[in-house]
C-alpha cells in the first residue's frame, strides 16, 4: 500500500521547484544573452541592450573574428595546452599518489606533510615568476604546463582513492611478478577510471581558462590562449586588431558589442561538448575517492 503524502510533504515539494526553476532560469538566461547578441547586429544590441531572441539574425560577429587566422590559432594554443597539461597532470598526479599510497613507503609521512604545506603556504607571485625565468621558461608553452602540475588537493583524493583498493590485488600480481610501474599502469588505473576522470576534467578546465598564467610568461601575441585574446577584445571595446575587413564590404563596420559574444560563445563550446561525457563520474569519483583520507 502506498503511503498518501501529506499536504505539507507536496507543498515543500512545490517550494523546491519552483525555487531551482528559479536559480536554473538565473544561471541560463545570462548564456542565452550572449549567444543572442553574438547573432544580433550592432544596431539591435545598442537600441535594446538586453536581448533573447534577435529580430534580425546576423552572420557579422562571425564573418569577422573568423576573416583572419587569429581566433582559430589562439583556440589551437587553448586545445595544445589543454591536451598536453592535462596530460602531464594526471600522469604526474598518479605517479605520486600511488607510492604515497602505499603505507610501507619510506618518509611518506614528512612527504604528505610538505604536500599539505603547500596548500596553506606558497611562494607567491614574483618567486614563482623568478624561478620561472630562470629556468629559460618565459614565452614558452612550458611556463603554462609545468608550474603547478600536480594539485595537491587532487593528490590527496587519489592518493585516498588508491588507498581503498584492495591490497590483496597488488599482492596477487606480485606473486604473478608484476613490478610496481606494472601493477600501477595495469591494476590500479583500470580500477581508479572514475576519479581520474573526474579530475582530468577538473584540470582540463582549468587550463581552458588559463589566463593570469599567461598574462605574466607569454609576450608573444602568438603564443595566447584563447582567454587572453578575449581579455585582448574587451579591453580595446573594438575588434579591430582581430579580424580583417579588407575581404569583407568596404562599408563595414566591426560589430564591437557582437565580436564579444561570438568570441565568448567560440571559446566556451568546445568545454561544454566535452563536459557531458565526463560529468557522470563527477559524483562518482570524488566520493570515492573522499571516503577515507
Amino acid at each position: 500500500m502506498v503511503k498518501e503524502t501529506s499536504w505539507t510533504s507536496r507543498l515543500f515539494d512545490i517550494f523546491n521547484i519552483i525555487v531551482l526553476a528559479i536559480i536554473a532560469l538565473i544561471t541560463i538566461v545570462p548564456f542565452i544573452y550572449v549567444v543572442a547578441g553574438s547573432f544580433a547586429t550592432q544596431r539591435e544590441l545598442l537600441e535594446k541592450g538586453f536581448i533573447l531572441f534577435p529580430t534580425e539574425f546576423s552572420l557579422e560577429a562571425y564573418n569577422y573574428i573568423f576573416s583572419t587566422n587569429t581566433l582559430m590559432r589562439s583556440l589551437g594554443v587553448t586545445i595544445f595546452i589543454t591536451v598536453v597539461g592535462t596530460l602531464i597532470n594526471i600522469t604526474l598526479t598518479c605517479l605520486m599518489a600511488y607510492p604515497l599510497s602505499r603505507r610501507d613507503m619510506d618518509f611518506r609521512s614528512p612527504i604528505q606533510l610538505m604536500v599539505i604545506f603547500t596548500m596553506l603556504f606558497s611562494g607567491g607571485m614574483i618567486p614563482t615568476f623568478l624561478v620561472v625565468k630562470e629556468l629559460g621558461m618565459l614565452d614558452t608553452y612550458w611556463s603554462l604546463l609545468l608550474p603547478g602540475a600536480i594539485s595537491a588537493f587532487n593528490l590527496i583524493i587519489v592518493r585516498s582513492f588508491f588507498q581503498q583498493l584492495p591490497p590483496d590485488l597488488e599482492e596477487s600480481a606480485k606473486i604473478d611478478g608484476a613490478s610496481d610501474p606494472g601493477i600501477l599502469v595495469r591494476i590500479v588505473i583500470p580500477l581508479s577510471l572514475p576519479v581520474l576522470a573526474t579530475f582530468s576534467l577538473f584540470y582540463a578546465v582549468g587550463h581552458w581558462n588559463t589566463y593570469f598564467s599567461s598574462i605574466l610568461y607569454i609576450n608573444d601575441s602568438t603564443k595566447w590562449p584563447i582567454q587572453v585574446l578575449l581579455r585582448q577584445i574587451v579591453m580595446l571595446s573594438q575588434g579591430g586588431s582581430l579580424g580583417d575587413t579588407s575581404s569583407l564590404e568596404s562599408n563595414f563596420i566591426p560589430p564591437d558589442q557582437a565580436v564579444k559574444m561570438a568570441v565568448i560563445v567560440v571559446s566556451t563550446i568546445p568545454i561544454l561538448i566535452v563536459y557531458p561525457f565526463l560529468q557522470k563520474h563527477f559524483a562518482k569519483g570524488a566520493l570515492l575517492g573522499s571516503v577515507k583520507g
